[in-house]
């Protein structure tokens, strides 16, 4: 149960490393564990699935287990979680058009920003 609906759409994202996850499901497709995992560069293993099931369960990625020996796991933005990306995209805006560029460690939603 959630407070209200600004609740409800915080909870689903909060979490330090989910909104990166979109990202990278957003702008690569489907995608492999280890593939999330160099992406995200700083994320545990243990976090890092414990992230993805938890966006798993909130219905905003897919999970498809392949029946491999060994097994292959791929990741990919649900339809619901399609429809988070303009309003995280209208958050990054706002975080880069009010936060100086030397305060971010690295930025997600700017193609001119440099690598990190």
């Amino acid at each position: 149960m959630y407070l209200n609906e600004f609740d409800a759409t915080m909870r689903q994202i909060q979490g330090k490393w989910k909104v990166m996850i979109l990202y990278e499901l957003h702008e690569e497709g489907t995608v492999r564990f280890n593939t999330l995992e160099r992406y995200i560069q700083d994320v545990s293993p243990k976090t890092l699935t414990q992230q993805l099931k938890q966006l798993e369960q909130d219905g905003l990625i897919t999970r498809t287990v392949y029946p491999e020996v060994p097994p292959r796991v791929e990741y990919a933005l649900s339809a619901k979680g399609s429809s988070l990306i303009p309003l995280l995209d209208a958050i990054c805006d706002w975080g880069l058009a009010t936060t100086s560029r030397n305060q971010l460690m690295r930025t997600l939603c700017d193609d001119e920003a440099p690598a990190p």
